[in-house]
């Protein structure tokens, strides 16, 4: 904290009333006008693009981000969002408006592992990996909340904290079990980073129980791990009306007043939801202090003063004009952000699309026209949209000939009530028979996947039934392929699907995730060519529902790629390009060293195709001798490297100890002398990526000496 702005913020609070104080620890926190403080709403969402207050530029959902694997253009696009959350601020309080979705406070980024394809909320984060998680979400923060932390342009928020990623339909009562070496390896990595790397200013709970304890209000994770061995300073907030959990659905206390009391002496300083305003019995039925109660209003109040947001505060931030928000140079991004953001998992040699090739071409599915496909939640608005069809007509012009059908509803059978099923597989194969070519956009979109409790989420809670294309598209794709035009398909979804159908049999497969308010235009411009794909996955496609472990199973076991022990469909890290990018003569610079040392690797990068092309070297470790279980590999280093059509680029690595490192059952990080076996290359060093491209990754054996050393996490 800053120490100016601490000790203001001790003196403004010591001229509070109880009443008042507990009026400030409420997401609308009341306004208290003889001490200068305007009423502020803390609840504010800023996943990828400032959300639900009016139009702005809207970035690829967060899962599509994490494809990008790229920190530095994660960073640019939460300093667009924190830029023209600014802009929006200073209007909406010069008219008065202090309404929700209108502060400085962003809810953003999600840091939970996806551990589980089926998870509704998974396309909210990076990706089931916790390293790439960790840094992409420092990027975020430190893109959100600006370089000058004692006057940040806004505040960041790590959730949820923690061992959080469904079920969604029981996450009120749901009891996540999980080990000290889960714990700490996999679902805690990336809240470490933001806390201690990045500093970011908040950090939200989870709705479920962790080990027993409700995490909004656990000793253990707020107090012992969070500010106890973290030394975390800013605030701690509840996910929304998840205290009130506590008593109606964890059964952990009796009553609003024992849980409000439960989550301030555990240290939730602010809470989204109502139960805070039964606050104040619990301070006069002694459950709480009025000192316990003071820390959590100075925390509140000192990150108030350093965002500028009491009376008579000014900020360099002030004259952010409201012209930027949808600027051209931030719609640029994203539109960059979208097409780095593609995956191209198969291409028999039909990408990219030639203009002026194809006289015809049908473009159908149920997202093919769809708005929603685009955005994923937490959105904003826009003031455009691009849909795929109305991305591939504008590229194409009049010259070529776009027919159109949706096919069939996302889930449902039929799209008119009074249809018989299948009412519009008919117009599809016409739509195909008349076409050179057929683009099939399937998928999903935030009705079948999302948060438990959204409008629309009638499929299935938030939650994934399955991996298979629902309703009828899996039935559509076959009857369209079976025609024997070309076809392209693309997938517009948050996660995995079981596509080993389409895998074999279509022709190109991309996966578009929600790629934002004008993705169309994005997709349009990779699937002919004005760029090469180069989005890497950041999760394991499975390729079958059979492969996965009980979803209410928070063991890492058999999850991921760092521990599945069977085929995946397409490996996390995986993507093809338009180009062909070689690696040769990679070189550690010593092959034995002790514990501490650090490891130098090199590799010549050549971009031997005839586009330019975007690469991102990926470096994964293994413990090969541990005397504990470990992961099969771990991610422990990405760089991303440009080339132009021919150009040889040499790329270097350092590996340092916490590299090698790992946790053991207590949850200690520590690094055991032994063999580590180390690769560089574009993907991982697994059976399948190599069936897949081609090419082999290359692998070095490491021996490190000395004795068992604990290191920083």
């Amino acid at each position: 904290m800053n120490q100016e702005t601490l000790k203001q913020a001790k003196e403004l609070v010591s001229k509070m009333t109880i009443e008042e104080k507990c009026s400030q620890m409420l997401h609308h926190a009341e306004a208290i006008d003889r001490l200068g403080i305007p009423k502020y709403c803390w609840w504010n969402e800023a996943l990828h693009g400032v959300a639900r207050a009016g139009d702005s530029t809207m970035f690829p959902q967060a899962i599509g981000l994490g494809a990008t694997f790229d920190e530095d253009l994660v960073r640019r696009a939460a300093d667009v969002t924190s830029t023209e959350g600014r802009a929006k601020y200073n209007e909406f309080t010069k008219h008065g408006d202090r309404d929700i979705y209108k502060g400085l406070t962003y809810w953003a980024p999600n840091v939970n592992i996806f551990r589980d394809p089926r998870w509704g909320r998974g396309h909210e984060t990076y990706g089931e990996d916790p390293y790439l998680t960790g840094q992409l979400g420092m990027a975020f923060v430190e893109g959100l909340q600006g370089d000058d932390l004692d006057h940040p342009k806004a505040a960041a928020c790590a959730k949820h904290f923690a061992v959080h990623s469904g079920p969604e339909a029981d996450r009120h009562h749901f009891d996540a079990r999980v080990n000290d070496q889960d714990l700490y390896d996999t679902y805690l990595y990336a809240f470490k980073r933001l806390v201690k790397d990045a500093k970011v200013e908040a950090v939200m709970g989870a709705y479920n129980r962790v080990n027993g304890e409700p995490a909004c209000g656990s000793k253990r994770l707020l107090k012992d791990i969070l500010r106890g061995d973290w030394g975390f300073e800013g605030h701690v907030v509840s996910d929304c009306w998840a205290i009130r959990d506590f008593h109606e659905n964890h059964k952990v206390t009796g009553c609003e007043v024992e849980s409000a009391a439960l989550a301030v002496n555990n240290g939730c300083d602010l809470n989204c939801g109502c139960v805070y305003e039964k606050l104040l019995y619990a301070y006069k039925a002694g459950l709480v202090t009025e000192e316990t109660i003071d820390e959590s209003v100075v925390r509140l109040m000192e990150i108030r003063l350093r965002l500028g947001t009491l009376e008579g505060q000014t900020t360099k931030y002030d004259e952010i004009p409201y012209e930027v928000v949808e600027c051209k140079e931030h719609v640029d991004l994203a539109l960059a952000a979208a097409r780095k953001s593609l995956v191209l998992l198969k291409n028999d040699g039909i990408l990219p699309l030639k203009k002026g090739e194809h006289k015809t071409i049908g473009v159908i599915g149920p997202n093919a026209n769809s708005r929603a496909a685009l955005v994923g939640n937490y959105e904003g608005m826009s003031s455009e949209y691009i849909t795929v069809l109305e991305g591939i007509q504008r590229y194409v012009g009049d010259d070529v000939r776009i027919f159109h059908s949706d096919g069939t509803p996302l889930w449902k059978d039929r799209t008119h009530v009074l249809s018989e099923a299948r009412d519009t597989f008919a117009e599809a194969m016409a739509v195909a028979e008349h076409s050179d070519l057929v683009v099939m956009c399937l998928g999903l979109d935030a009705t079948i996947e999302g948060e438990e409790g959204d409008a629309g989420n009638e499929f299935g809670s938030g939650d994934k039934k399955g991996l298979k294309l629902p309703g009828l598209q899996q039935e559509l794709l076959e009857k369209i392929t079976a025609i024997g035009k070309p076809v392209v398909l693309l997938i517009l979804a948050g996660s995995a699907l079981d596509l080993s159908w389409a895998q074999d049999n279509v022709n190109a497969i991309m996966h578009c995730w929600y790629p934002g308010a004008r993705g169309g235009k994005a997709i349009a411009q990779v699937l002919f060519g004005e760029e090469s794909p180069s989005g890497k996955l950041p999760l394991t496609f499975y390729a079958s529902d059979k492969d996965l472990p009980a979803f209410e199973d928070y063991s890492m076991d058999n999850r991921t790629y760092r521990y599945f022990r069977g085929t995946p469909l397409y490996p996390f890290g995986y993507g093809l390009s338009y180009s062909k990018v070689k690696y040769e003569n990679a070189t550690v610079d010593k092959a034995k060293g002790n514990i501490g040392d650090t490891f130098k690797l090199t590799c010549d990068i050549t971009n031997a195709g005839d586009m330019s092309q975007i690469e991102t070297v990926q470096v994964y470790v293994k413990d090969v001798e541990a005397s504990i279980r470990v992961p099969i590999r771990s991610l422990r280093k990405i760089k991303k490297v440009e080339l132009a059509a021919g150009e040889t680029k040499k790329v270097e690595i350092e590996l340092s100890a916490r590299d090698f490192a790992i946790i053991d059952e207590k949850g200690r990080c520590i690094v055991e002398p032994g063999t580590f076996t180390v690769s560089i290359g574009g993907a991982q060093p697994d059976a399948r990526t190599e069936e897949l491209t081609g090419n082999k990754i290359a692998l070095f054996n490491i021996e490190l000496e000395g004795n068992v050393t604990e290191v920083e996490y």
